[in-house]
């Protein structure tokens, strides 16, 4: 019986296709952006068309696929797929409007809440003194801290700096001083119970929590009340993470972490076009 293996014929590789489940007004997003930018800085003509390009970069985000991949199924480079989505995460990053804008757009049409609440990144693990920062001891795996903020509705209105998540929640929002400019723009924040002890200003509170248990006790039923109707209203924001979750990139951060406050960004930006379809 022969032991040597034969190859098996022609070694042509195998190209197939897969679905892309967003809207057409997602795609147009980019692709508007992308094309935009090429008559403002007056380029040549791309490789591939501004639609199929926005479709290369769209299929990267939303599956995580592999760039080397993407690369030979269209015949370029991998390195030029690289540059084509790091241009267009920096293109929708910089359409995500700045916290002032943000919280007085939401004081000027009348609201008074927004709901407040911090996730989990998760990136590789690599050797280097950083790594230490990025570990996560409520999770137990190395990662980045994000700070979001959402309408009653459940829209992802803005998002923090991505910073290293050994650093707690409340370290994060205290960096960016949201109790001081929640109550400069009159809102207030809802906020699970992670968030308890932000705010100690009783008189004007900008940050509303529920009630921890005490050790070895119960709690009264009229602050479980207050728990529930906390809960039932941070739903929304449960909803708003997960609907960004659905991109994987945000699987396992393989990108560079300096980009990761950008990603998020652009990726809130295409789930607004996405929920609003």
């Amino acid at each position: 019986m022969p032991t040597t293996l034969a190859p098996a014929g022609d070694h042509t590789e195998l190209v197939h296709q897969c679905r892309l489940p967003l809207s057409t007004q997602t795609l147009r997003c980019p692709t508007g952006l992308l094309g935009a930018r090429l008559k403002k800085i007056r380029s040549r003509r791309r490789k591939l068309p501004t639609g199929r390009i926005a479709m290369i970069v769209l299929a990267a985000l939303r599956h995580d696929q592999r760039l080397a991949d993407l690369a030979d199924g269209n015949s370029i480079s991998r390195t030029t797929v690289d540059r084509w989505l790091k241009e267009m995460i920096e293109l929708l990053a910089a359409r995500a409007p700045r916290l002032e804008r943000v919280l007085a757009k939401i004081a000027r049409e009348g609201g008074s809440v927004v709901l407040l609440d911090g996730s989990l990144i998760p990136t590789q693990h690599r050797t280097g003194h950083d790594i230490k920062r990025r570990w996560s001891a409520k999770h137990k795996r190395h990662g980045l801290l994000v700070i979001a903020l959402t309408d009653c509705k459940g829209r992802l209105l803005w998002t923090s700096t991505a910073r290293p998540a050994r650093g707690s929640e409340i370290t994060a929002c205290r960096h960016d001083d949201l109790p001081g400019r929640l109550r400069e723009a009159g809102l207030a924040a809802i906020t699970d119970l992670g968030f308890v002890g932000l705010d100690n200003n009783l008189g004007d509170p900008a940050i509303i929590t529920g009630y921890k248990k005490p050790k070895g006790k119960k709690l009264p039923p009229a602050k479980k009340q207050v728990n529930q109707l906390i809960a039932a209203e941070r739903a929304v924001c449960e909803h708003a993470f997960a609907h960004l979750k659905n991109w994987r990139v945000l699987t396992k951060l393989r990108l560079d972490v300096r980009w990761a406050a950008r990603l998020v960004r652009a990726l809130m930006i295409l789930n607004q076009r996405e929920i609003a379809r």
